[in-house]
């Protein structure tokens, strides 16, 4: 009827420094991304699609750590790892719906900046307010029903064994590692699933920026060139990070993986691009800095 999160109770002596540590990608992490809603709703310069989807991305991204980090840290503070069955699919599910969603998100982020780059005299016809709202919301809808269907099939498999997770969170290769008999099917539903919102994307992400790069090398002006690179290079980091790690993860046999491996992995997708983003997406972006200081001011 539970489990318990080992998380990183392998390094005691750790504890404290992990838990600062922690707190502060945080507060990093909610304080950045705030800041990214408050001015592209604030500032009239920003009422654009690339920073309507910028500011859903941001929302997204709150959503997200909030799932792992504040249990993690309760975890850590009052070194308590028992999670309940019930918690315990929840936030399976939510970790993985919200990593669809970002996936699938940032695939839409990467078609308006070709749109914006290769295609800038139908960009207003394409990109109108209508179609903006409708790609958001066929992201959440998308990832919603997806994994609520997969964590409901992970944990009707039985769990006989030994309840311990060694892990920060319920993810997928570790509750499989403790259920009892075949789950042939369900790691094929797995990998079925990263090659969908994971794999797909990936390469559709990738597609637009080879077409965005052969554009922006073809433009005549080196001002033009460095405007539209500034504009659309920032989120290279972020997609490799995060589809880097996911692809890793789960569509590697878990042999491949120690559990160390994938706890390390999964922070920089669940944590540390999450943390990230806002940065990037603030100090290398002058329009953001410039309603940053307005605001401020």
């Amino acid at each position: 009827m539970e489990f318990a999160l080992l998380g990183f109770s392998d390094i005691p002596n750790l504890q404290m420094f992990l838990f600062v540590m922690f707190l502060f990608i945080y507060v990093v992490t909610l304080m950045g991304n705030g800041i990214i809603i408050l001015i592209t709703r604030a500032d009239q310069t920003l009422q654009t699609p690339m920073y309507f989807f910028l500011s859903n991305f941001s929302f997204l991204e709150i959503c997200y750590v909030s799932i792992t980090l504040p249990r993690m840290l309760i975890n850590i503070w009052t070194q308590k790892t028992h999670i309940s069955l019930f918690a315990c699919a929840t936030q399976m599910s939510f970790v993985l719906m919200f990593g669809n969603i970002e996936s699938l998100l940032l695939t839409v982020m990467a078609y308006e900046c070709y749109v914006a780059i290769c295609n800038p005299l139908h960009y207003p016809l394409i990109m109108n307010s209508k179609v903006c709202a409708q790609l958001v919301a066929a992201c959440w809808v998308t990832g919603v029903p997806v994994e609520i269907g997969q964590t409901c099939q992970i944990f009707s498999l039985p769990f006989s064994g030994s309840n311990q997770i060694n892990h920060y969170f319920c993810d997928i290769p570790p509750m499989l590692n403790l259920a009892c008999g075949d789950t042939f099917l369900n790691e094929m539903l797995v990998i079925t699933g990263a090659v969908l919102f994971v794999m797909i994307p990936f390469l559709l992400i990738l597609g637009s920026y080879s077409k965005i790069t052969t554009t922006i090398l073809k433009l005549p002006s080196a001002t033009g060139r460095a405007k539209a690179f500034s504009t659309c290079s920032f989120p290279i980091m972020v997609v490799t990070l995060f589809f880097g790690s996911g692809i890793i993860i789960y569509l590697l046999p878990n042999s491949k993986n120690s559990s160390k491996t994938d706890k390390f992995l999964s922070l920089l997708y669940t944590i540390l691009t999450l943390m990230f983003n806002p940065l990037i997406y603030t100090l290398r972006n002058k329009d953001v800095l410039m309603a940053l200081r307005k605001l401020l001011t």
